[in-house]
């Protein structure tokens, strides 16, 4: 049985056995009929028994829909009782949670498991994109914490900088420098190179660009593809090189070689994490769970 049943699958359950029908317990739970259907089949396929008796004018439970009933009634019990726990804890029931997409998402494995095993009754949701969105998704309340790439413009927010990925070369496995173990900025001054847009992290485009200067480094900038999977591939066929935290070295490719880089420690990239300034509980919570158990 383990797998078939989860916490999620017994109240949309609940839910229709209550109502005695899908459209009701839909407009109950503010969700759309046919993915309500669909997750009660899929519950019943993974329990191998119909649930349901469905006919013109709603459902009735079957006699197996009528054996799990008090087990759901059971479980929704606890869950209520979680949430009023969680409440008074200041932590919420569904933690909203933004991920960068500036670093591997490898960072992140195991994550929302972590904080769904160590604090009983939170369920994690995740959202990627880039680092500004989330803090303007954060500020508008529609997230409740988020890991952000750093340096990132954050006023007004609570910052904890958990992270530092030096940047390392993305090139093709063929190019001559990829014989060396470390290159410089200089060695690339003639290569062209892949490079975000200044409008996807401003605050980091900038720190990147003083540096830059500092070196003296101003190769032929191409556009980098939003898709990491896309610019490794355009790094394979030898368009161009690419500079990229270090953890996206564990995105492997044929023809690409990665290599260390002088300036990488100048040009890391922070992981940091956001939470609004009342949410110190939510922050010790989430810095702790980014730490795998021993």
């Amino acid at each position: 049985m383990t797998g078939r049943l989860d916490s999620r699958s017994l109240s949309l359950f609940l839910a229709v056995a209550e109502a005695q029908g899908f459209r009701q317990a839909a407009d109950t739970l503010h969700l759309s009929q046919p993915p309500l259907s669909r997750a009660i089949r899929e519950l019943e396929e993974r329990l191998g028994m119909r649930l349901f008796d469905r006919h013109a004018r709603g459902v009735n439970l079957t006699e197996a829909g009528r054996k799990l009933m008090p087990y759901a009634r059971a479980v929704g019990e606890l869950l209520r009782e979680a949430e009023v726990a969680l409440a008074a804890r200041g932590l919420p029931a569904t933690l909203r949670l933004g991920l960068t997409s500036a670093v591997e998402p490898a960072w992140f494995r195991g994550l929302a498991q972590r904080i769904e095993t160590r604090h009983a009754g939170i369920a994690v949701s995740v959202f990627s994109d880039t680092s500004p969105r989330l803090i303007r998704q954060l500020r508008l309340g529609r997230l409740d914490a988020a890991f952000i790439a750093l340096p990132t413009r954050t006023e007004d927010l609570d910052v904890t900088e958990l992270d530092r990925s030096p940047m390392v070369v993305a090139m093709p496995s063929t190019h001559p420098l990829a014989r060396r173990r470390t290159v410089r900025l200089a060695d690339l001054a003639h290569e062209p190179v892949f490079w975000f847009e200044r409008a996807r992290q401003p605050a980091f485009y900038d720190h990147c660009q003083r540096i830059f200067a500092r070196h003296g480094f101003a190769p032929r900038k191409l556009k980098e593809p939003a898709d990491h999977h896309v610019l490794l591939a355009h790094v394979a066929s030898g368009r161009g090189m690419a500079l990229l935290p270090r953890s996206f070295v564990s995105l492997r490719k044929a023809g690409v070689a990665y290599r260390a880089l002088s300036e990488g420690e100048e040009l890391a990239v922070g992981i940091g994490l956001a939470t609004p300034r009342d949410r110190s509980i939510m922050r010790d919570m989430l810095v702790s769970a980014t730490r795998p158990a021993a």
